[in-house]
């Protein structure tokens, strides 16, 4: 009586734990349905359309290329009010013959080729950071991408579990009339239910995945967080060919912003290196000064205004503490970016034969499960539920099966989101589109 009453009891908690479950992913979908079906196109257009991390690189860009031409203009000229030789004890413009009401103009002139190295250099920075802004999106774009098929892998989990709930649920009416019949054993019935708290579990540990998944999403985009992700149930499950190695590699030093942004730094040290040596020899200044006499002569005659002008120069007397110093720093500062050049380039390298190496992998592993694993599984289970109705299997066996196919059927979804996440960074890594046969 007692083990009547518990196996009942345990078959009542198995069927609300699967209603339960089923019950949950209803009202997530219906919260989902609330929101507009977010394509992958949609999703990356919106976060380059909204990031706040893309736009304020944009900003510094912007800012960088109004440097140049500030660099090449000449430094503001120097207005001067002087009074001169004035009296102390008269104040009196009037009273001594050299005392001057003077106004001045000075003008610096850094020596010729100086403003336009600065110059130089403030392009080559600012080239830099559109590079960089270039080599955000490409990244954004495969961040964007990376988490749209994680949240797209967990939604066909989701799925995959409720189908098989359904389906571990025949398997336990199976049971209960076998049993009933006294044909079956109860611990079949005991071995399903345990199945099916287990999909439970798996549910609730994919499902809070996904909730995580969808908060970066949104952030990635700038949506509010707790906005609600809804994804198409379907997409092109082919994956195209891929061009050689050396194809790619060759499209990566030519298209890979990082690589056009680091060469451009590497020119800007080298236009500083140059200045530095400019500097050895001296900037100038000129100027201009009228003085304006008051009073009159001794003879009577009214005094004549006063006009100078003026030269000067800085001299390199410490050439060897300063200047010398400044064109080692510079050129140890070239060495630095060109050594950086190289190691970025060779990142690069392994970026693309990595994702290519992940993505050749993935594509294996989806055409394998979708054409060859997952129907054998299949079959599998139905020639076992078949022979299990008639007494010719044993229940842990038509169990196993159908464990089996979940998990073919949960890697098959598992390698075609990987293949596209490579596909994703190896766009990112070569820096264009354009890397199919």
């Amino acid at each position: 009586m007692y083990f009547q009453c518990e196996y009942r009891f345990n078959s009542l908690m198995c069927r609300f734990g699967c209603r339960w479950l089923v019950g949950v992913l209803m009202l997530g979908g219906a919260v989902q349905a609330a929101a507009a079906v977010l394509s992958l196109d949609n999703a990356v257009t919106e976060a380059l359309a909204a990031n706040p991390g893309l736009a304020a690189i944009e900003a510094r860009a912007n800012a960088l290329a109004e440097v140049p031409d500030q660099a090449q203009a000449l430094p503001d000229p120097r207005l001067s009010v002087n009074v001169v030789n004035l009296p102390l004890d008269s104040f009196a413009f009037t009273q001594e013959g050299m005392t001057q009401l003077q106004v001045g103009l000075t003008q610096a002139l850094p020596y010729p080729g100086k403003l336009a190295l600065r110059a130089q250099a403030a392009r080559h920075e600012a080239g830099a950071a559109g590079a960089d802004v270039e080599e955000k999106r490409l990244q954004l774009v495969r961040d964007v991408k990376t988490v749209w098929w994680n949240i797209f892998y967990l939604d066909r989990v989701l799925e995959v579990i409720v189908r098989n709930q359904v389906l571990l649920k025949q398997f336990v009416n199976v049971a209960e009339t076998r049993y009933t019949v006294g044909r079956g054993l109860q611990q079949d019935i005991l071995l399903a239910q345990l199945e099916l708290s287990k999909l439970s579990d798996s549910a609730i540990r994919v499902q809070n995945s996904r909730e995580n998944e969808a908060v970066r999403l949104n952030m990635l985009m700038d949506h509010p967080v707790a906005d609600a992700v809804q994804l198409p149930v379907s997409v092109n499950e082919v994956l195209l060919a891929l061009n050689t190695l050396e194809v790619l590699q060759q499209q990566a030093k030519t298209a890979r912003p990082t690589l056009a942004a680091q060469t451009e730094r590497m020119a800007a040290a080298r236009s500083r290196a140059d200045l530095a040596k400019k500097n050895y020899a001296p900037d100038f200044n000129v100027g201009a000064v009228y003085g304006l006499r008051n009073g009159n002569n001794p003879d009577g005659g009214s005094r004549a205004d006063f006009g100078s002008i003026m030269f000067s120069m800085n001299l390199p007397f410490y050439a060897s503490s300063k200047q010398d110093r400044a064109v080692d720093q510079r050129n140890a500062e070239w060495l630095q970016q060109k050594y950086q050049l190289h190691d970025q380039r060779n990142q690069v390298a392994s970026q693309v034969l990595q994702a290519m190496t992940d993505y050749h992998r993935a594509g294996e592993q989806t055409q394998l499960f979708q054409q060859e694993i997952i129907p054998q599984a299949r079959q599998t289970v139905d020639a076992l539920l078949a022979g299990y109705q008639v007494g010719k299997v044993d229940f842990l066996s038509l169990i196993r099966s159908q464990t089996t196919l979940y998990d073919y059927e949960t890697q098959y979804w598992k390698a075609l989101s990987v293949a596209n996440q490579a596909l994703a960074r190896l766009i990112a890594a070569v820096g264009e589109e354009n890397i199919y046969e």
